[in-house]
């Protein structure tokens, strides 16, 4: 098979889909690998790295989407390239298409097929594609959090940690899952005192073993983030439904409610943020003030540190990129229900309902067409 990979245009993505030694390993088990030229020098990866094991560079976008059988992206395609997607080419990336009916109806059009990162899913309902990105975000939420309440930018003035004789900043982390497991361990690990909330009893447990003293767990409800976000100086959004819009946790009329130049990181904004006045912000110009609360919603966080996340994303993915490449889609999502449910677009169809549901658009069952 013929794997694309093209260079991430999204604003300020430095990230890309496939590491040099991913690029090997597929050429290894007998695919041609096809780069565009430079889409590896923002994470730290020259031509010359991936010739080296045996890929080619091509010198534009368009070369790499009209040769590939399969293209490898980061994020989800955007107007530009949504003419580049063949019929019946597969993409592999992150789609959170249930954010955007622009990019839904698009990926429709094309009739390709899309399997999307985020919703590939293991037996016990984790996500192994998401898992990373989530790790890297989760631990820099706090870091983003902490700069943002510098007074000279915007904030409340307030040192997480704080210093002996005054007392550490409060941090509240909505959802226990990936990102706000490691959002809580980097805000304790400032000093910080630190709130996690779950509606998952059992996780709830777990998480109390796990954490340091100065966190302590809360279950969610609306009365209970209420009260939290008035004491709260950084509110971490860090809530996941696979595939699924994010729910509104923190409602526009608790907005005013909060401190003074209090911040809010929604992690959950790549599937629409659990923040009802959520907007995706780039890194380039990544907060907002609404209420005098500081927002930081930047879309795809990673993408700050792309030498890492380039590392850790192709440590996940290129065990299933090389069994799409092996065995063909179609006999791939047979043999993997990981994959299988990793399908959100096929042949002109939506074939993940939780991507169909918020635009009132068909869904279709993938079992009636493979």
């Amino acid at each position: 098979m013929i794997v694309g990979v093209p260079k991430e245009i999204k604003t300020n993505e430095n990230r890309v889909a496939l590491t040099p030694g991913g690029a090997e390993m597929l050429v290894k088990n007998g695919h041609s690998v096809i780069v565009e030229s430079n889409a590896g020098v923002g994470s730290g990866f020259s031509n010359e790295d991936y010739t080296s094991v045996g890929a080619s560079i091509l010198p534009t976008a368009a070369d790499v989407f009209a040769q590939a059988e399969m293209i490898m992206k980061v994020k989800e395609p955007i107007a530009q390239e949504y003419g580049l997607i063949r019929e019946g080419q597969i993409v592999f990336t992150y789609f959170h298409a249930a954010a955007s009916r622009e990019l839904t109806e698009a990926m429709v059009k094309t009739k390709s097929v899309c399997i999307a990162y985020e919703t590939v899913q293991k037996a016990d309902g984790s996500l192994p594609l998401l898992i990373p990105m989530s790790e890297v975000a989760g631990r820099m939420a706090p870091q983003q959090g902490a700069k943002y309440l510098e007074r000279a930018m915007g904030g409340r003035g307030v040192l997480l940690g704080g210093v002996p004789g005054t007392g550490p900043g409060n941090v509240l982390v909505l959802g226990g899952g990936i990102v706000g497991i490691n959002a809580a361990k980097i805000a304790a690990g400032f000093g910080a005192r630190v709130t996690i909330m779950d509606n998952n009893l059992y996780r709830l447990r777990y998480l109390d073993d796990v954490m340091p003293k100065n966190v302590i767990t809360m279950m969610s409800t609306p009365s209970n983030i209420r009260k939290a976000v008035t004491e709260a100086d950084v509110v971490v959004g860090a809530v996941l439904i696979p595939g699924a819009k994010a729910p509104y946790l923190v409602t526009r009329e608790m907005l005013p409610t909060m401190k003074k130049g209090a911040v809010i990181v929604d992690v959950s904004v790549d599937q629409g943020g659990c923040i009802e006045t959520t907007k995706p912000t780039t890194h380039e110009n990544p907060t907002y003030v609404i209420d005098d609360v500081v927002h930081y919603c930047v879309a795809n966080m990673p993408g700050a540190v792309p030498y890492t996340s380039t590392i850790a994303l192709t440590n996940a993915t290129l065990p299933y990129a090389i069994e799409l490449a092996n065995k063909g889609w179609k006999q791939a999502v047979k043999d993997s229900r990981e994959l299988w449910l990793g399908l959100n677009f096929l042949d002109g169809h939506i074939v993940y309902e939780a991507v169909a549901e918020p635009f009132g658009l068909p869904y279709t069952d993938p079992a009636t067409m493979i």
